[in-house]
């Protein structure tokens, strides 16, 4: 839906320092052109609740990190997200993979179109479901108003066929 250059421009611009992922086949192809600009630094980890503790200590340190995982990384990570945003009130933003969403063709059935949108919720996690190209611009502005009101944020990046 996007390429790897229009996400490492944005992240840019909104001054996100560092990218701490797990990536997956639809985010995992923007490491190439993020660490190729070189402006924000690509953080792997080797399981998603180690993400939010990386990005939670990036932030403490006074980075600007960005967790970039997968839906199913999502639900892997919960009680490392409830630390980092409920406890210490963390105001840590996400984008999210949101594998199936457009096509279930390749995974009919895929039981991530039932939890996804619920986990957020119940982690009150305020997102957004990005499904086309022409919403690019609403990443940026949901991470510049969660930032402002000091608190976390995610989109939901719909994949499959765009």
């Amino acid at each position: 839906m996007f390429s790897g250059e229009q996400i490492a421009e944005l992240l840019e611009d909104l001054g996100v320092s560092h990218v701490v992922t797990v990536p997956d086949s639809t985010i995992g192809p923007w490491q190439g052109a993020i660490e190729q600009r070189g402006r924000t630094r690509v953080v792997r980890v080797c399981r998603e609740g180690e993400a939010w503790q990386v990005a939670a200590g990036l932030h403490l340190g006074g980075k600007t990190p960005l967790v970039m995982i997968q839906c199913t990384g999502l639900f892997e990570s919960g009680d490392a997200l409830r630390v980092a945003l409920h406890d210490w009130k963390l105001p840590l933003f996400s984008i999210i993979g949101y594998r199936s969403y457009l096509n279930q063709d390749t995974l009919p059935g895929d039981t991530c179109l039932v939890f996804t949108e619920p986990v957020l919720d119940a982690w009150r996690i305020d997102y957004r479901l990005i499904t086309t190209p022409s919403q690019l611009g609403e990443i940026g502005e949901h991470f510049v108003a969660c930032r402002a009101a000091g608190k976390p944020g995610a989109v939901l990046i719909g994949e499959g066929k765009a």
